[in-house]
This record gives C-alpha cells, structure tokens and sequence, in this order.
C-alpha cells in the first residue's frame, strides 16, 4: 500500500488519541495521528516523522496524518489502517484474482477483516496491526484490548461451526525475530490467542518493509509462543 504527498517532520506533543503536533519546515502543525494506540516508545519528542498530506478542501480540522515514526535506524509504519490495506494486497496474491475477499464480514457478534472463499474453503481473518518492539521482538497488544479477546472467542466458534480461520499480526516494520503475545500488558489476550491456537486458528505474523512512502508484507516471522 501506498502514500501520496509525504513530507517529512519532527514530532513535538500528542495532547490526546487523535492530535499531534509537528514541526514541518519549521512550522509547527496540528496533525492527525492515524492510531488510537499509545505508541509511547514511538512518539517521543523530536523523533523523526512522516506524514501524509490531506488533499485540499474539505472540513477537517488537521493539514497531515502521522504515517510513520523513526526508530533508531528503523522506520515504523504507525498509521492503524495500514494493516488492512497490505493484508488485503497480500491475500489477494495469496489467492489469485478469482477468490471472494470479503471486507468487514459479521460471525456471530463479531465483524471480522475479511472472509475469503476459494474452492472448498471459507475463512474469517482478523488483522492486527503489531507496533510495540524491544529488542527486535515484537508483541501485541500495547494495551489492553477486550475487543481482541472477544475476536479470537468468536474465531474459536467459527471452527467449531465449520470455518477455517485466521489471525493475520502484522508487524509494522522490519528485520524482527519473531512474535509474542504481549501478556505483561493483556494476560486475557495472550490466554485466548493460545486456545484459540489450539483450538485450529491459524495464526500468523507477518514481517512488513516499511518506506515513508509504502508499506508491503514480505514475510513471516516466527512465533514466540
């Protein structure tokens, strides 16, 4: 997936979810940060950012989004509809142009990513979207998400009912060693992504090179777990 119009800033202050400011050629903006998470370890002042243009006109608020974040020498893709995008471009390579690629498809009381059919196969796949790393290790989630849990008790139904499934973590950057269920920050995650392993989810987590300028799944990395 890709960007238009990027430029490059610094990151000043996140004075709620949703606002950011920047400097961009020495004027500080008020931008949209594209990612309810924390991020803390990513957006700390005077960190090396990009951002996305917003076209002209329109009612919003805001001039750019924060797309991304350097790390050190990495570059971290922290926009939250990224992972959507790059999954449904990988899915689709994955399974060739004839395949159903559902977005947004309800199971039970759950509205899940996608849901494929090809041949014999009927799959749900949720996507989450993977930016908290130490040390090249990833985990998810940054924070606690009853959301998540419900998801993976949801996937768990929809293989007893008949339905493969799937968790597609994708890790928003590059050069990891592998994946781990963050359960310091969210033990009641960590417990339903092992059942729901064991119950025959398939779960997945899967590498991303990372650009100002696009973000492209590349290859999985392994589970820690």
């Amino acid at each position: 997936m890709t960007y238009k119009n990027v430029v490059k800033g610094r990151f000043l202050s996140r004075p709620n979810r949703f606002i950011a400011y920047a400097e961009i050629d020495g004027r500080e903006e008020k931008c949209h940060v594209k990612n309810t998470g924390r991020c803390k370890e990513l957006l700390t002042f005077g960190a090396e950012i990009y951002l996305e243009k917003a076209p002209e006109g329109g009612t919003r608020k805001t001039g750019y989004d924060v797309i991304a974040v350097k790390k050190g020498e990495m570059l971290v893709n922290i926009d939250s509809n990224a992972p959507n995008a790059a999954a449904f471009e990988y899915l689709r390579t994955l399974y060739g142009k004839d395949a159903l690629i559902r977005p947004e498809t309800t199971f039970g009381s759950s509205r899940f990513d996608f849901y494929v059919e090809k041949g014999e196969e009927r799959r749900f796949i949720e996507v989450k979207g993977v930016t908290l790393e130490e040390g090249g290790i990833v985990r998810f989630p940054d924070a606690p998400t009853l959301r998540g849990a419900k998801h993976l008790r949801e996937l768990t139904l929809a293989i007893r009912e008949g339905y493969s499934a799937s968790v597609l973590f994708i890790i928003q950057m590059a050069g990891m060693k592998g994946f781990l269920p963050n359960d310091q920050t969210d033990p009641d995650f960590g417990r339903e992504l092992r059942a729901a392993r064991a119950a025959g989810v398939e779960i997945c987590a899967l590498e991303c090179a990372v650009t100002p300028e696009e973000m492209t799944i590349t290859k999985p990395i392994p589970l820690l777990f």
